[in-house]
């Protein structure tokens, strides 16, 4: 097994976690104020990690264009979290986190429109069946 897969799989878990524990956490909290909560949190644990682990003995050596990139990053994370939270505020997650899944299929059109990644038969067959999901679930 290649060794990013359980990570991937772990990620998927707790992206799932995340969607039942944000829309129990909402209930009567203003969406932005619960992700400012949640942001602090992932702040803390991240930095923390970081730390623990001597991740930061690398700060020296990032470069102008992975610190714009990276910036960039955390706006579209910030972005795409005030956006879900809201989106759970007012949806079921039934509905709400399909949608969101279609980050999977967007992903692999960026990549190859802005990385030069190739999409094969298969990769387009399953963005296709995301899509055909996300339609089912969120709109069937």
């Amino acid at each position: 097994m290649a060794a990013w897969i359980p990570y991937a799989l772990l990620s998927a878990v707790f992206a799932a976690l995340t969607a039942i524990f944000a829309k129990i956490g909402i209930k009567g909290v203003d969406s932005d104020l619960a992700t400012a909560i949640r942001t602090v949190v992932i702040l803390l644990l991240a930095w923390g990690i970081a730390l623990a682990r001597g991740a930061t003995a690398g700060l020296p050596a990032l470069t102008g264009r992975t610190w714009l990139f990276l910036v960039l990053s955390g706006l579209a994370t910030g972005a795409s979290w005030l956006c879900y939270f809201r989106a759970l505020k007012l949806g079921p997650v039934s509905k709400v986190a399909p949608v969101d899944k279609l980050s999977v299929a967007l992903s692999l059109l960026l990549a190859v429109a802005f990385l030069g990644e190739t999409l094969s038969l298969k990769g387009a067959v399953g963005a296709a069946l995301i899509l055909a999901g996300t339609l089912v679930l969120a709109w069937g």
